[in-house]
């Protein structure tokens, strides 16, 4: 742009500060945030808000360009990451299990060398770097990635930032950074048939219900008679390791009369149960 450019009307400013010598970043940058009627002669004034310092008066008009480009709420536009993340926390947390606050949290910490950044200067390879630093397996990096997604909307709904940046975060380059990941395979039909031949084995019973609902062997002892539909032929997991755990499960017909045994020989709250009438532990 050239030095002498005339701005359009409500655009805003650069202005060279004084002592600009002294100065870093000498030149003020400044947006046009309304008007007020001035007492003494009835005259209307512009009202200003500072977005930001520049080095050069073209820095300074490239910035005003971006802001333009995708304006931010200047009031909540110093905002961190880490004040983003305490106020959508604060919200976020409220109804969350116990395990999603733990996952998000983990994520957090992960995130340290932009804790103090402001919101709206982190762009994409600032995300990327904590993805491609941070020494994380490929769970974590999920997880760190959808606090990104998270943060990012609520950033935008807020008007903090003008643009997603999260969005290009990329973690499928780190997809066998899993030292917990190991192949599973589907039991054989020869296996299975070993299991059958000892279904009347309560015991043996528990692992074909495992196999035919997929639960997990947590979901399944801490599975209660009250969320056992019989009739319906249908069981109901309300405590998971994952929101995504929290679902509907049908029944199978290989394995009802099996489930249908163990709740009618509890006499707890509680679908399996011991010798004794207590809950099994895993």
């Amino acid at each position: 742009m050239a030095k002498n450019l005339k701005l359009p009307n409500s655009y805003g400013s650069v202005s060279k500060m004084s002592s600009a010598s002294r100065r870093r970043k000498p030149y003020m940058v400044r947006i046009t945030t309304g008007y007020v009627i001035d007492e003494q002669n009835s005259k209307a004034k512009q009202t200003y808000a500072i977005i930001g310092y520049a080095k050069t008066r073209n820095e300074g008009l490239q910035m005003l360009a971006k802001y333009h480009e995708h304006p931010f709420d200047v009031e909540n536009g110093s905002m961190t990451f880490r004040e983003v993340y305490e106020n959508w926390s604060a919200d976020k947390y409220e109804n969350a299990s116990r395990s999603t606050i733990n996952g998000y949290r983990a994520a957090f910490n992960a995130c340290i060398p932009i804790y103090e950044r402001k919101f709206r200067d982190l762009k994409t390879n600032d995300l990327q770097n904590i993805i491609d630093n941070c020494d994380k397996n490929y769970p974590t990096l999920r997880k760190i990635k959808i606090l990104f997604n998270q943060l990012f909307a609520y950033a935008m709904k807020l008007d903090i930032c003008g643009k997603d940046y999260s969005k290009y975060v990329d973690i499928t380059k780190h997809s066998d950074k899993n030292p917990d990941k190991y192949d599973r395979k589907p039991f054989t039909k020869e296996q299975l048939n070993i299991l059958w031949d000892f279904k009347d084995d309560k015991y043996y019973q528990i692992i074909l219900i495992l196999i035919y609902t997929g639960l997990r062997i947590e979901e399944l002892l801490s599975l209660k008679k009250e969320n056992v539909y019989l009739d319906e032929h249908y069981l109901e997991v309300i405590k998971s390791k994952t929101e995504n755990g929290i679902r509907k499960v049908p029944i199978s017909d290989y394995i009802y009369p099996f489930v249908k045994d163990w709740y009618n020989s509890s006499k707890c709250d509680y679908l399996l149960h011991t010798e004794e009438q207590k809950p099994f532990k895993y």
